[in-house]
């Protein structure tokens, strides 16, 4: 599958393999892709991108558990992420040497591994989670370029937040590397919903993005907590389409202040995680309501808050025609159904019609940031993270192959 706009055959480019690695807020489990990436001649669009394979790593229930542990300062001791660090660093090594093997490649043919690692910790400004803003990805990328000896390009988001910014959301560079100013709105469905809005015309300065509020990651905790854990997660939104709303609870939750903020603004299991989770569920008690209620509940909660969020914040602010889905909540037929219903204004697609598959495109988009930090170009949009101006992210830790790479990366000129 791969996405070539016709602009990018007037480019000459540069063409790399990349592996992507990326598991998100759910943290279910490591998403990994091998692609081959043709950058342009200079600037970020328009990016080339053929994904030549993609899996899913899952984690198991007691390692999920044990990640999620580290995310709540009364359980995520300072042995335990050091550990876990480590630890995961392999797990995303084995992961990226799993899909190369499945694109019928060798760790010696990829020129680089970009890794986003698993956000345990995320305080942007503003944020009601610290004071200091920071962030905290773990998965160590010496482990990666140890295992595989390919150079590693990891921990991206602490040079945006170092610059004034949010640290996320990161794939909207590559949403406008892929896309460009053409009307649309990209919208990821993952753990957290996220938009790029990309106005028909605009120029990257044009180009802005945020978190619009909590989408899988509440429905799924809901789920586990509501049936002792022998659901994980609503199969093709069930429960959600056998109840009925709660506009008392509704209206509590499309109040909470974080909506109502203007971005660039970015969010996460700090805001509303398990604690989020818990006094949600025991609001629903108190109310009297059914598993299918309350589900049925917080899947229009997350439909209406994203609406709410493009209506306020993005409609009025460009020419947009088309919303572009992606991410697990895509797969969830109640809740596009929500969508569709609440914006009849734009015309769905989804990154399958562009030659994306969705459940890869976080982990092609960190392949993609990789490989614009080895290139040595900016991979980030100041009008996107709130950033004082763009910046290079990722740290590198070169491989076997790091000298050939820097000599290609070069050109010629260089001995």
């Amino acid at each position: 599958m791969s996405w070539s706009p016709d602009s990018l055959r007037k480019a000459d480019g540069l063409t790399v393999l990349a592996v992507g690695l990326m598991s998100g807020t759910s943290a279910d489990g490591i998403d990994a892709a091998v692609a081959r990436l043709t950058l342009p001649a200079e600037g970020a669009y328009p990016l080339g991108a053929e994904l030549l394979a993609a899996r899913t790593e899952p984690f198991s229930p007691q390692d999920r558990a044990a990640i999620l542990s580290l995310c709540d300062p009364a359980t995520g001791t300072v042995d335990q992420i050091c550990q876990m660090n480590a630890w995961l660093g392999r797990r995303f090594a084995e992961a990226a040497l799993l899909v190369i093997d499945q694109a019928g490649l060798h760790p010696e043919d990829i020129d680089l591994i970009g890794s986003h690692g698993q956000t345990v910790y995320h305080v942007p400004p503003g944020s009601p989670a610290g004071s200091i803003p920071s962030t905290l990805q773990l998965g160590e990328p010496s482990e990666i370029a140890e295992r595989t000896g390919i150079t590693t390009v990891a921990d991206f988001r602490p040079r945006d937040i170092a610059a004034g910014g949010q640290g996320a959301p990161l794939t909207s560079f590559v949403d406008y590397a892929l896309f460009g100013c053409t009307g649309r709105i990209v919208l990821n469905l993952g753990g957290i919903a996220n938009i790029t809005a990309l106005p028909d015309g605009a120029g990257p300065d044009g180009v802005f993005a945020f978190d619009t509020g909590p989408a899988n990651m509440l429905l799924d905790f809901a789920v586990a907590e509501l049936t002792q854990g022998r659901l994980g997660y609503d199969r093709d939104g069930a429960l959600a389409a056998a109840g009925q709303v709660s506009p008392a609870l509704l209206e509590r939750l499309l109040a909470h202040p974080y909506l109502q903020r203007p971005p660039p603004k970015t969010t996460g299991r700090e805001e509303f995680g398990a604690a989020f989770g818990r006094a949600v569920l025991h609001e629903a008690a108190g109310l009297g309501l059914s598993v299918p209620d309350i589900l049925a509940t917080l899947t229009t909660f997350t439909a209406e808050s994203v609406a709410q969020a493009l209506r306020r914040f993005v409609l009025p602010r460009g020419c947009f025609t088309e919303l572009v889905l992606g991410g697990g909540g895509a797969r969830n037929p109640v809740l596009v159904r929500l969508l569709r219903e609440r914006l009849p204004e734009l015309r769905f697609t989804t990154h399958e019609q562009y030659g994306i598959a969705s459940k890869a495109k976080e982990a092609l988009a960190f392949a993609a940031l990789g490989a614009y930090a080895l290139a040595g170009r900016p991979n980030t949009l100041p009008s996107c993270t709130g950033a004082r101006h763009a910046v290079v992210m990722g740290k590198i830790v070169p491989g076997r192959n790091f000298g050939p790479l820097m000599r290609r990366l070069a050109g010629p000129s260089v001995p």
